[in-house]
């Protein structure tokens, strides 16, 4: 019997045109820009661990929340599958501010920093801003080279 994976969230607060998105100041993917979000503690929902990661790194609470994809990680020598889960919101409170883990940063749609995000993001990132609901699975050999991926939109998760 293999490793359970491990639950992660990662959520991205929108505006018409505009995506939130935080430089990773340390830690698992320092010095890129990513959505918010982490692990998932015990006891709480998957939902729930993506509103209080998104609070604890941006200072930004989530009114309504929608889950739009699933993507597995798998890394060369690591036993144990990260399965993200990915929101979006539309509808939150309160202005991005700095944390000791992030620096937020509105980016236009067109103007997204692939190059300085993980080597996946440009390959999921138009069913995310095309607001389909996905799923995805990445194989990686370190941290920048993709070894295998599928991506596959669907009507539910």
């Amino acid at each position: 019997m293999g490793v359970p994976n491990k639950l992660l969230t990662l959520v991205f607060a929108r505006q018409p045109g505009k995506l939130l998105l935080g430089m990773k100041k340390r830690g698992f993917g320092e010095g890129r820009w990513n959505g918010f979000g982490g692990k998932v503690e015990k006891g709480e929902t998957i939902e729930q661990g993506a509103r209080r990661e998104m609070l604890e790194e941006s200072c930004v609470t989530v009114n309504t929340i929608e889950e739009v994809g699933r993507i597995d990680f798998e890394f060369v020598g690591e036993e144990q599958i990260l399965e993200v889960h990915v929101f979006q919101t539309h509808d939150f409170q309160g202005q991005p501010q700095e944390t000791e883990e992030m620096q937020p940063k509105w980016f236009d749609i067109d103007d997204i920093p692939y190059s300085k995000m993980w080597p996946d993001d440009i390959h999921w990132f138009p069913y995310l801003l095309g607001n389909k609901k996905f799923t995805a699975y990445f194989k990686f050999e370190g941290m920048d080279k993709i070894l295998e991926q599928t991506i596959e939109e669907v009507k539910t998760l």
